[in-house]
């Protein structure tokens, strides 16, 4: 280690501990001062850890989550960044905090942001990029779902060694060749069906000659076995397979993958893709099954994804909506509840949700209509939004309420007829819904994933 990056890390680390001790709480200043210093500090970094690197438009979270945990089971210094540290300070930050242990291997797996990938990897090398999917999401800053792609592709190729573990179920993720070697996930759990997807759905037309995609088995969206029937394109061959989906509900899954049984604490057929990502990067890393089964097991709800509240005696649960495609996942996995609920919809438009809002339209809220709820609560930011679509969607008047405060959301919770219920809110409205809560005594950790 050159005598700057010691300097480096020597001044972030003190900055760090001095915002830990009398801030009460960090922030990406300390990556920053250290990277002032040390531009290419992470180069340090990159000899002491093995980095992976999560990215897409669904799924970063619990993917990288799930994939901590089971790689804890197997390694003793796992290091992970927090929601929205995915910028270049902010994961200099996450390093400084950490202590690497000599003589074995350290890991980091570390969310990042779509947008992001380039100016992260022109700092540091990953040896693993797992993509989980490219969605229509924030278009107003990220643009279409191929703009998107070739951000991430052009993000790796600055690692140009480093595998990438794609979701071959995702007809994107085959459509552009990359410098880097690449491996597939996927499903393969249904016998072959001759179908086409929903015509409302994003990416269905070829790659290489624009004809609409045909499938043979759609797990949800554009996700399936897709192939072409005009010029012969279809999904690579998975490198890692699930086989056998035993048993899902709103709360858990039980499945099959590569051989082996495992199952997941929170609902949905799109948390079980992100278990499936992590399962295959846990067997590139050699982890064996009993870990990984222990690692997937691990009931610790992640911020905002399924995490449940009791908010004076109601057990709410709390789940990050941001896309359409997301939305109406969420959907499928709410109508598997066995008991009655009440639902909240909590609408932002600020930056970090994405400013336009129109995207609520192309979701299936008209689903809610037919699942008898009796009371609905619009709130938010964008609250008279949120109410109009959920009363075109066919919610009744009478059974819908507009809250333009969250303080009065949650005094309104508490009133709600039923034992269960679904908050549904955009991202800064997790972040604000959350801090709320944690003023009030009802939680800890406040706006960050704690």
């Amino acid at each position: 280690m050159s005598l700057r990056s010691t300097i480096a890390i020597t001044v972030g680390k003190s900055a760090q501990w001095f915002l830990k001790t009398f801030m009460k709480g960090g922030s990406s200043y300390p990556g920053k001062l250290a990277l002032k210093i040390d531009p290419k500090i992470l180069d340090h970094y990159s000899d002491l850890y093995e980095v992976v690197v999560v990215t897409g438009t669904n799924g970063k979270t619990l993917t990288t989550a799930l994939t901590v945990n089971i790689l804890q089971q197997q390694y003793e210094e796992v290091l992970t960044n927090p929601t929205g540290a995915n910028m270049v300070q902010g994961i200099v930050s996450t390093f400084l905090s950490a202590k690497p242990k000599k003589n074995q291997k350290n890991f980091a797996v570390l969310e990042i942001d779509e947008a992001s990938l380039a100016k992260v990897t022109e700092y540091i090398k990953p040896e693993l990029f797992v993509f989980t999917n490219i969605f229509r999401d924030q278009m107003d800053r990220y643009g279409e779902i191929y703009t998107t792609y070739r951000l991430i592709v052009e993000g790796a190729a600055k690692a140009p060694a480093a595998t990438i573990l794609a979701n071959g179920d995702s007809p994107i993720f085959n459509s552009l060749a990359t410098v880097n070697p690449r491996k597939y996930y996927g499903f393969d759990h249904q016998p072959d069906h001759e179908q086409m997807a929903h015509y409302n759905t994003d990416g269905v037309l070829c790659p290489e000659c624009h004809h609409i995609l045909h499938y043979k088995m759609i797990t949800y969206a554009n996700l399936g076995k897709y192939y072409c029937p005009n010029c012969g394109f279809s999904r690579p061959e998975l490198d890692y397979k699930l086989t056998e989906m035993r048993e899902m509900d709103n709360t858990s899954a039980q499945f099959v993958i590569d051989g082996e049984s495992y199952g997941i604490e929170v609902g949905g057929m799109y948390n079980v893709y992100n278990a499936l990502a992590a399962t295959a990067v846990a067997e590139m890393y050699n982890v064996p099954p009993a870990k990984i089964r222990a690692g997937l097991a691990y009931d610790e709800k992640v911020f905002g994804r399924q995490e449940i509240i009791d908010i004076d005696g109601k057990k709410c649960t709390l789940v990050l909506v941001k896309n359409p495609v997301g939305l109406n996942q969420v959907i499928d996995m709410i109508g598997l509840s066995p008991y009655p609920f009440s639902l909240v919809a909590l609408l932002n438009a600020n930056y970090a949700d994405g400013v336009d809002v129109s995207w609520i339209w192309d979701g299936n809220h008209e689903a809610f209509a037919e699942m008898a709820i009796p009371a609905v609560i619009a709130g938010g930011d964008r609250h008279t939004d949120m109410a109009l679509r959920l009363k075109v969607a066919g919610i009744a008047e009478e059974k819908l309420t507009e809250v333009p405060d969250l303080d009065t959301v949650i005094s309104e919770i508490a009133k709600l007829p039923t034992q269960h219920v679904y908050i549904l809110a955009t991202y800064t409205a997790v972040l604000q819904l959350r801090k709320k809560l944690a003023d009030k005594g009802y939680i800890k950790g406040g706006m960050t994933r704690g």
